[in-house]
C-alpha cells in the first residue's frame, strides 16, 4: 500500500530490482511497468534491461495527439 500513498522506500525499490534481476536470469528481454505507481519507484537508470513505463508511454502519446 505504500506506493499508493506516495511512500517510496529503498526496501521496496530493492524488492522490485531483485524481481527484475530474477526475470532477467530467466531470459526476459524487457519489463513492462504496468502499474502507475511502479514508475515512481523504478527508473531506467536502475537497470540495464529495457523498461516500458505504461504511464509515461500513454502520457507521451496523449501529448502528441493533442498538438
Amino acid at each position: 500500500n505504500e506506493l499508493c500513498l506516495g511512500v517510496i522506500s529503498n526496501e521496496s525499490k530493492q524488492q522490485y530490482l531483485d524481481i527484475i534481476g530474477d526475470l532477467v536470469k530467466s531470459g526476459v528481454q524487457g519489463v513492462i511497468l504496468g502499474c502507475t505507481e511502479i514508475g515512481l519507484l523504478i527508473k531506467q537508470d536502475d537497470t540495464d534491461i529495457p523498461l516500458f513505463d505504461t504511464t509515461l508511454i500513454h502520457a507521451k502519446n496523449a501529448a502528441l495527439i493533442s498538438i
